[in-house]
């Protein structure tokens, strides 16, 4: 029988991008789509599309395990970090329809400031990071950060680079604070500050089962996507590459966090100033929004395994890390992500500069 999958947020890039990785594993698969937002579920590609309730409405549960039974759906993935959290703390009432990480461990992620202190303590590397619990306390951690020639200050949930911005003073940070506090409506403990990490910007994404890496891939951002004020974490222009001290990190930063790790788990990963790959986020639960570049290149296909781990099916993967070199990720506005190899960049284009 083919597998039958619900994708959360259907029509967005993270649910979409999904759905086009899993199809490429399998045309076969059966994907029914969900999202509260009619607009934008119209314009998913899954096979059957349905409207339900908001992640923070009361229904919304019973909308998610109706559609499971309705659509004798084999697993649930839910593609948004509000969702991922609701669902993961009903988890038993969806029985073996979810492979998500342990619900503590989903908290603990998503709260970049909790999570920067835990890898810390436990030696993993992590940036230098200070909360800001009132608008007076910048002058103080700025003193504290003084070694840092700039610093990030960025609110402590969400994900796409939410309210960061790199600041050099602490006028520029308590500016840009009392904006998010006054215009949308950001309390000023939901802000922390941290040491810049001028090196390159990674991205890693791997899958678990009982505390068995499985897979692991990695690629670097070259440029962020629509990122004229503040930063992105969303790359326009991305390669693969073979960093296998990347993976070490990424590693031992899941192996801190649960030694029975199981699901996906994405990290963003920069390098400080002597070159050391710093953790600075993982999203656990959720696919990458570029997934596209771990599932089409390379041995495996990131989407499709985590598919067989979470049916309880064997993994073809004999080597954990797949290091696909050469590839290359372009995104605009209003165009799929494209996948090039170096070797095909110059294909079809005529050079007619004088």
């Amino acid at each position: 029988m083919t597998a039958r999958v619900l994708v959360t947020g259907a029509g967005t890039g993270p649910a979409e991008n999904l759905i086009r990785s899993l199809r490429a594993g399998d045309r076969g698969l059966f994907v029914a789509g969900c999202h509260d937002d009619r607009f934008e579920l119209r314009a998913s590609a899954a096979d059957a599309r349905y409207l339900i309730p908001p992640s923070h409405h009361r229904d919304y549960l019973r909308a998610l395990r109706g559609l499971a039974e309705r659509e004798a759906i084999g697993l649930l993935v839910p593609t948004s970090d509000a969702e991922v959290r609701r669902v993961a703390r009903a988890r038993r009432s969806f029985g073996r329809r979810v492979f998500l990480p342990r619900t503590s461990v989903i908290e603990l992620c998503q709260d970049k400031y909790a999570l920067t202190r835990f890898l810390r303590s436990r030696g993993v590397p992590a940036p230098i990071t200070y909360r800001v619990r009132r608008p007076g306390d910048v002058a103080s951690h700025f003193r504290r950060l003084a070694g840092s020639r700039a610093i990030w200050c960025r609110i402590r949930f969400g994900h796409g680079g939410l309210g960061s911005l790199l600041v050099e003073t602490p006028a520029q940070a308590r500016g840009w604070i009392a904006y998010w506090m006054r215009m949308r409506g950001v309390r000023a403990g939901s802000f922390t500050l941290s040491e810049y990490l001028p090196g390159r910007d990674f991205s890693c994404q791997s899958l678990w089962r009982e505390g068995t890496l499985v897979l692991t891939k990695t690629f670097e951002r070259l440029a962020p996507f629509g990122a004229s004020v503040g930063a992105s974490s969303v790359a326009a222009l991305a390669k693969t590459v073979n960093e296998p001290r990347l993976v070490a990190v990424c590693a031992e930063a899941i192996r801190a966090v649960d030694p029975r790790a199981s699901g996906v788990y994405c990290f963003d990963v920069r390098e400080d100033a002597r070159g050391v790959p710093c953790v600075t986020e993982i999203n656990a639960g959720r696919f990458s929004m570029s997934t596209n570049l771990y599932d089409l290149v390379g041995k495996h296909n990131m989407a499709s395994t985590y598919l067989r781990l979470a049916l309880g099916q064997r993994s073809n993967v004999r080597d954990e890390y797949d290091p696909a070199e050469g590839y290359y990720m372009v995104r605009n506005l209003d165009t799929p992500a494209r996948i090039f190899h170096a070797d095909a960049f110059a294909e079809g284009i005529e050079d007619a500069r004088p």
